[in-house]
């Protein structure tokens, strides 16, 4: 049975086991899903101790299925000769409307699919993946100005008050 978060505590924060931080400035983010992934035991307990990289993962489309790509889920130490390979590709668990959807829109040139993160959602673990575009140097550069902008501005508001 899983308890309930506290009042006023965050619960993507505590449910949260990796996230892609590269992710939002690398890629323009064009659409949002939400898929399950088909895991053996070990891996399951490797993520409860949060023993996983999504940083270098990518999905890619493989006979009407998703799979993702380089997520290393390191070995569980317990685990002994019943391990498992921690660069396996993995099964992403999507609806088939929506695996329709994104092999359309992967199909179309330059268009990716990435991890924006790893969470638990009601005791079963979820990934949070992108349909994105890659950004240009000149893009990266008009978000670390906005960005820079966005602070100085805060700063400026929290000095009036």
């Amino acid at each position: 049975m899983s308890k309930a978060p506290k009042a006023g505590a965050k619960a993507s924060e505590d449910n949260t086991i990796a996230r892609n931080r590269k992710a939002v400035f690398e890629y323009e983010i064009l659409e949002k899903f939400e898929a399950g992934i088909a895991l053996v035991g070990s891996e399951v307990k490797s993520l409860r101790n949060r023993d996983v990289s999504i940083n270098e993962a990518f999905a890619r489309p493989r006979g009407g299925e998703i799979f993702l790509i380089g997520m290393n889920i390191k070995p569980y130490a317990m685990a002994s000769y019943l391990n498992h390979d921690p660069l396996r590709p993995r099964k992403l668990l999507l609806h088939r409307r929506e695996i329709n959807r994104i092999i359309g829109k992967v199909a179309e040139r330059g268009f990716t699919l990435i991890p924006l993160s790893l969470f638990w959602k009601h005791g079963i673990a979820k990934l949070s993946l992108a349909v994105a575009r890659g950004k240009k140097k000149y893009d990266k550069r008009d978000s670390i100005r906005k960005r820079e902008a966005d602070r100085d501005m805060k700063r400026q508001m929290g000095r009036r008050r």
